[in-house]
């Protein structure tokens, strides 16, 4: 397993995978997974961030709750 890996709602996730249910849709790239410095808003349970390219000219940082279906995003 690599290290980059997470459990988030029960399922194993690669940071491209995390970064697709974030988004919603496939990504081109896709950073390593990281803890967020943040508490989910809806249930209190543990976030972590992603980075990823939806397109060639953008760059998101995308949030999501381990535990429930929160998420959100942030462009740099």
């Amino acid at each position: 397993m690599s290290k980059d890996n997470r459990v988030v709602q029960g399922r194993m996730v690669t940071p491209e995978s995390l970064a697709e249910l974030v988004e919603g849709e496939p990504v081109m790239d896709a950073e390593a997974i990281e803890d967020a410095d943040r508490s989910c808003p809806d249930c209190d349970g543990s976030v972590v961030r992603v980075g990823y390219m939806p397109s060639v000219t953008a760059f998101v940082t995308g949030y999501k709750c381990q535990d429930c279906d929160w998420s959100e995003t942030e462009e740099r």
